[in-house]
């Protein structure tokens, strides 16, 4: 059972749920993205950093400040497409998860 949210690994998955949860919105964000009938100028360029958000998340350990730019840059090249808005918003609520970044010393 998770027991302090985004910190712990749910018992018997042994994946951090906070790698599920950028996974599953970063995955349904492609999914509308793939669907959505209009051509925009920066169309891949969300397309690829989905696709690196995605990468990130299967590594296991992403890097928040990584995770953090490619959200910027997806925003930047959908931000203007109101039907993506909601998975957006998703896609950023599980950058959050991740907290900030830790600063060198």
């Amino acid at each position: 059972m998770l027991r302090s949210v985004g910190q712990e690994r749910l018992t018997g998955s042994g994946e951090d749920p906070r790698v599920t949860e950028l996974r599953t919105a970063v995955s349904r964000l492609r999914r509308e993205l793939a669907g959505h009938p209009a051509e925009f100028p920066d169309r891949g360029i969300a397309e690829d950093e989905l696709a690196a958000l995605d990468a990130m998340a299967v590594g296991g350990r992403p890097e928040v400040l990584r995770l953090r730019r490619s959200l910027l840059l997806v925003a930047g090249a959908i931000g203007s497409v109101s039907a993506l808005a909601p998975r957006l918003r998703d896609v950023r609520i599980a950058v959050e998860l991740f907290g900030e970044p830790r600063h060198r010393p």
